[in-house]
């Protein structure tokens, strides 16, 4: 029998392949979408506000971010209150790419619910909300992660 956590990580790589077919029109790979959405969500967030809330390093988010920036994604402005502070805005690019990104996480979901019952994907969704917060509260609770978004 797989471990739970080996099942989570092949599904979300599967998941990242596909997105990345999907949204190479809109010229984002399948693990730019969380980033681009989080931006839009919250334009003007830090990259290091954004680490914590998409709970991914931030060497990690810097690299996407520069390559977000490149491609015309995002822009980086600095904040007239710290200056040493570089704050996150979407661009209309970013903007125009949010349906495409809508619909490849609908038509990822829907696919992964086919085989289920509404009763067991409500279950299913209720089991996972539990492992997440679970994991969430774990790293959250380590020295270094105050403030983290939630």
């Amino acid at each position: 029998m797989s471990s739970l956590m080996r099942c989570i990580n092949v599904t979300a790589r599967c998941a990242t392949l596909r997105r990345s077919e999907q949204l190479f029109p809109v010229g984002l790979t399948g693990g730019q979408h969380t980033y681009v959405l989080n931006i839009c969500r919250n334009p003007g967030i830090t990259q290091d506000q954004l680490a914590k809330m998409i709970y991914i390093n931030k060497s990690n988010v810097a690299r996407q971010v520069a390559q977000l920036e490149q491609a015309g994604f995002i822009e980086r402005r600095v904040d007239k209150q710290d200056k040493r502070q570089m704050l996150l805005y979407p661009t209309q690019k970013a903007k125009d790419a949010l349906p495409a990104i809508s619909q490849a996480l609908k038509e990822w979901n829907d696919y992964l619910n086919a085989e289920f019952t509404e009763e067991q994907r409500i279950m299913l969704e209720q089991m996972m909300e539990k492992v997440m917060n679970r994991a969430k509260a774990f790293i959250d609770a380590q020295p270094g992660r105050e403030g983290s978004a939630k």
